[in-house]
């Protein structure tokens, strides 16, 4: 069975990628990935706020005044209380590439221009084979309109797409207001693939001390469901590769996820719950149902339920509608009037 698949112009096995998580902290880590079958790996995101936090610190370091700015470094994440600061991590990025030969892929999180461009000249010169762009930005300052956001999100695509020559992937939030019009204006500002969706991790409330309160849950495979209507509906619009992280957790996930457009899916905790060995597991459960439902490669069941494929997207997203509310039924025997 002929599963491969190119996604931003890379030629995979597979559609199974290691997404960005603690999975690629170590190069023992990495190793064990590309053993156990995965297709590419994503490295932990470096996050815009890490590569301001160095730059602060080496500014007090020259300048000599260390209680300087007391309100801006307590706002900004301690330089060492990070996995990787910006240099640990291009070297760890160059010693993943020496040891593993699956494509490998760094992360960089953010939202402003600052900072930002360097840096992914800096990854570019250590080999990575690919750059994802992790656009987190919640809209919080009531003073910024939606298309300001997206202009200064896209001037950051932008600029970096013409600092690097290697592929460039933006991962998204589903919360734009016209989510396809922003992915077509994405590919124009110079990204070859777009991944749906980074997740916005949400405090808790602890009542007692009145302090919010941070913790991180793994997805589920219900949270598919808003990948694939947005993998539906952009696929057959954009030109440059589509894939989803969050939700993926079964062979039949994936293959939904396929259907709908996607030429990768990313897999973190479906392999922190499962371990390394799920990988395999996965890649033999997508074959068989290929094989049983007649298909030669995975490139013939790729965006065969996409809504392209319809003349009227719009009004299939309606009668889905429609349909969920109206078959809804309560449990039970229905009571007369």
């Amino acid at each position: 069975m002929d599963l491969s698949t190119k996604f931003v112009g890379i030629n995979l096995p597979h559609p199974l990628l290691a997404g960005a998580s603690p999975l690629a902290d170590s190069v023992t880590r990495c190793q064990a990935l590309e053993a156990a079958g995965i297709a590419a790996i994503v490295l932990r995101s470096l996050f815009e706020e890490q590569l301001e936090a160095e730059a602060m610190a080496h500014h007090q370091a020259e300048v000599g005044h260390p209680d300087s700015r007391g309100e801006a470094r307590s706002y900004l994440p301690a330089v060492d209380s990070s996995v990787f600061g910006p240099e640990q991590y291009l070297t760890h990025l160059r010693a993943v590439k020496k040891s593993v030969r699956v494509p490998v892929i760094a992360s960089l999180n953010g939202c402003s221009h600052d900072g930002w461009i360097d840096y992914a000249r800096a990854i570019d010169a250590a080999g990575a084979d690919a750059l994802e762009l992790n656009l987190y930005a919640v809209a919080a300052d009531p003073g910024e309109s939606g298309a300001e956001l997206e202009d200064r999100t896209l001037r950051v695509v932008h600029a970096v797409r013409r600092a690097v020559q290697l592929p460039l992937v933006i991962k998204v939030s589903p919360f734009y207001t016209a989510l396809t019009n922003f992915a077509l204006r994405l590919e124009e500002a110079g990204a070859d693939g777009i991944v749906l969706f980074n997740r916005f991790y949400e405090p808790d409330i602890d009542i007692e001390a009145r302090e919010p309160r941070y913790h991180l849950e793994l997805s589920e495979s219900r949270e598919l469901g808003l990948r694939l209507r947005w993998l539906g509906l952009l696929s057959g619009h954009v030109r440059g590769s589509l894939a989803v992280s969050g939700g993926v957790h079964t062979a039949r996930d994936a293959i939904k996820a396929v259907l709908c457009g996607a030429a990768a899916v990313q897999l973190v905790s479906a392999l922190l719950r499962g371990g390394l060995e799920r990988i395999g597991g996965l890649l033999a459960e997508l074959t068989l149902w290929l094989e049983e439902n007649g298909y030669h490669s995975l490139q013939q069941l790729r965006g065969s339920m996409d809504q392209s494929r319809t003349p009227d997207p719009g009004a299939i997203e309606r009668l889905q509608y429609m349909h969920s509310l109206e078959t809804y039924r309560l449990p039970g025997p229905v009571a007369d009037s």
